[in-house]
């Protein structure tokens, strides 16, 4: 997700929270309890480690990708990822919620998260070539397929407007990247 695409949906959010009373009020304000529920604070809980293992990943195919097309799509990756997980971190501040918590690879809360354990992490990390190429495209996409389970999860339950927009961006540039790896699998082979 870029930061750009989200930018015009905060800055919405910001002008209806001056309309509506500003920073106080309650409906508005990040912060209040009225603002966001156990489900928003869950979703950004999970999906910060999340997607830093998927940045991980997509720096490891920066660096060793043979598919010039495979370093693209780490790339996009890498810059969607990044500013997301500021943004989530960022609510978590502001919800007094602390980013560090318990969610290791193959420990998360929504379950299905397609984190990658230590182990294939470290088969990833030394694999090479055409291997490597098939490797982190099958890997990413059951990380992106964990991804659009926990988005899909945040729009239902969730209530803090810009993380449930967040989530709907997420699941849909995902959903399009699984695609966009899927063909490059099937050329891979």
């Amino acid at each position: 997700m870029s930061v750009k695409r989200l930018l015009p949906l905060l800055v919405v959010l910001a002008l209806v929270g001056v309309a509506c009373g500003g920073k106080d009020d309650p409906a508005i304000s990040a912060g209040s309890a009225a603002g966001h529920n156990a489900a928003d604070v869950t979703f950004a809980k999970s999906m910060v480690p999340h997607h830093k293992q998927a940045v991980e990943m997509a720096d490891m195919a920066i660096a060793k990708a043979s598919d010039p097309k495979v370093k693209d799509l780490a790339t996009r990756i890498k810059q969607a990822q990044g500013p997301e997980i500021t943004t989530m971190k960022g609510w978590l501040a502001d919800w007094g919620e602390s980013a560090a918590g318990g969610h290791n690879s193959g420990d998360m809360e929504m379950g299905g998260s397609g984190m990658m354990s230590a182990q294939e992490m470290g088969d990833l990390e030394k694999s090479s070539g055409a291997g490597f190429d098939r490797m982190f495209l099958t890997m990413m996409i059951r990380h992106h397929e964990g991804a659009v389970e926990m988005a899909t999860t945040e729009s239902k339950d969730g209530k803090f407007e810009p993380a449930k927009a967040l989530a709907q961006q997420i699941s849909s540039a995902q959903k399009a990247e699984i695609a966009e790896m899927t063909a490059l699998l099937e050329t891979a082979k």
